[in-house]
């Protein structure tokens, strides 16, 4: 499907994490239901090129991790069939260090979250073990093969590099300033940072008292410390979303398939 931003984005079902807030469970924790989606690495690579046809700035592949061998085989086949577009691996960062290696000169752009600073997080809402460490391996991965400098072609378009998103959770769950400091200490400050403030309560985060702690979405006081955090670190490279309307924006619905994210218009009443 084509981004608001140009983007090509392909989205992959079923993902390796089980956040209990995740804003795409319908798709990611659904594995029954995505088996009738299942494509050929052909019909894959055909899908790429019809996105290039209609003006995508790149192909984005959303939560690719659990098929990196089939994305890369499809990769090669548009390629040889005219594929020039930059591919971004729009990942949760709980990914395979050694797979990453095998993607290196396959992807171009690395937009990685980095979700939690501790694995107690991690394991508690993501339903995972070790996430701190496997992220901030992947990461330092990421980091090794495209560095801190985001390079851009002529016409203004990003071509190559690393972004890390850093999504503020209510009562500081993910850690931000933990993460941001040892962006800063073991990769660079230098690093391009994207900071969210979309979160809102969806998925069992918006039903289970379980989850009581993530049940409402952030304050300003929380979005302002985690800009203070970036501030005083030194972390002048990215981008931040707008408090005002983020958490209203970013709510997709994947039962419309042709059109899963609407314009803020379409939220209100």
């Amino acid at each position: 499907m084509v981004g608001a931003n140009g983007a090509g984005n392909i989205f992959f079902g079923n993902c390796n994490l089980r956040c209990v807030y995740c804003q795409n469970y319908q798709i990611s924790q659904t594995h029954k239901e995505q088996l009738k989606n299942e494509v050929t690495h052909e019909r894959l690579a055909e899908i790429m090129l019809e996105l290039q046809a209609k003006g995508c700035h790149n192909i984005n592949f959303v939560s690719p991790t659990h098929f990196a061998p089939q994305l890369a085989r499809s990769v090669l086949l548009a390629a040889q069939a005219g594929l020039n577009l930059p591919i971004v691996y729009n990942t949760n960062a709980y990914d395979s260090v050694e797979v990453l290696r095998l993607l290196e000169g396959i992807v171009g752009i690395y937009l990685p979250d980095l979700k939690y600073a501790e694995d107690e997080a991690g394991y508690l809402y993501s339903k995972v073990p070790g996430y701190k460490e496997h992220a901030r391996r992947a990461i330092a991965e990421m980091y090794r093969q495209v560095g801190d400098e985001l390079v851009f072609g002529a016409d203004g378009l990003l071509q190559r590099g690393l972004i890390i998103r850093l999504l503020v959770l209510p009562n500081d769950i993910g850690g931000v300033r933990e993460s941001l400091e040892w962006i800063r200490d073991s990769l660079s400050p230098r690093v391009a940072i994207s900071l969210m403030a979309q979160y809102y309560p969806t998925h069992q985060a918006a039903t289970s008292k379980r989850h009581i702690l993530l049940s409402r979405r952030i304050t300003e006081t929380e979005w302002l410390r985690a800009l203070t955090a970036l501030d005083e670190l030194g972390m002048e490279e990215g981008w931040q979303q707008e408090f005002d309307g983020a958490a209203y924006y970013y709510r997709p619905n994947f039962e419309d398939a042709r059109t899963p994210f609407k314009d803020i218009r379409d939220f209100r009443s």
